[in-house]
């Protein structure tokens, strides 16, 4: 049985992952985004605009369209699902990370998660952004499958169980590295006067030998590798009055000393 054809593509939401996937449908010829639905007036006339596509604001009135791609807050996903008409054949798919793909209904469902960070106004080489593929049935698994290869060259099948371990991951390797260098930009801000620029080198060679590396701890480096302890307890003195902080050094210092000895 051949592929579905996607022929119309319509984004329900109008946040930080509805403007990446609509400028990605939208610049690629092949596809057709038909809709952005998104209550956010503001956000959702401007995305539309942007991508030469309708705006719908009222969910219960989404014109049909072959694959809705719903790219809202994990919690919101399953409500807005069941805000959606029925219409026959058509395909409803989320972008969460950790949100099961059954949590859309028993219609026809699928995840279509990419695994990348983004922020409105920033765009991003979609062709490079990991996209993790879920559906109810191989039929709608080849439909989605076939939409995710127009758009990036990096396409997977992958279950909810293992999706929620990708999104671990990100979390990880994102979420809490970049709190990390937002405390040590308050850190030099606020103790030694100096402009978040100066770490900005740091930042990116660190990041390079990570890619670049068979493995990110052969390339660890610091005063916890080294087993410094007198370093250690000079930076968590400097840290005493934030408690929290102090957790923080010291944990991540125990982890990285007990994890480098398995090099």
């Amino acid at each position: 049985m051949p592929t579905q054809k996607i022929d119309s593509i319509t984004i329900v939401g109008s946040g930080n992952v509805a403007e990446a996937m609509a400028l990605a449908v939208a610049e690629c010829w092949s596809l057709n985004l038909k809709q952005i639905v998104a209550r956010n007036a503001e956000r959702g006339r401007a995305l539309a605009a942007l991508t030469g596509a309708e705006w719908c604001d009222d969910i219960g009135n989404a014109a049909e369209a072959d694959l809705y791609i719903i790219c809202v807050s994990d919690r919101a996903v399953a409500q807005v699902a069941s805000q959606l008409p029925a219409y026959p054949n058509a395909i409803v798919a989320h972008t969460a990370g950790s949100v099961e793909m059954e949590a859309i209904g028993t219609r026809r469902c699928g995840v279509f998660y990419p695994f990348q960070t983004f922020t409105a106004g920033l765009r991003v080489d979609f062709s490079q952004v990991p996209l993790f593929i879920e559906g109810s049935d191989e039929a709608t698994t080849e439909a989605l499958e076939s939409v995710a290869e127009q758009l990036s060259c990096r396409v997977y099948r992958l279950s909810s169980e293992r999706r929620r371990e990708i999104h671990l991951t990100g979390v990880l390797a994102c979420n809490f590295v970049n709190a990390l260098y937002a405390m040590a930009a308050d850190r030099l801000a606020e103790y030694a006067d100096l402009p978040f620029d100066v770490v900005r080198p740091l930042i990116e060679q660190t990041a390079r030998k990570a890619i670049e590396a068979d493995h990110p701890r052969s390339v660890q480096t610091g005063p916890a590798v080294r087993g410094d302890k007198q370093v250690e307890a000079r930076h968590l003195a400097m840290l005493e009055g934030d408690e929290r902080k102090q957790q923080i050094y010291k944990l991540l210092t125990d982890y990285i000393w007990e994890t480098s000895r398995k090099i």
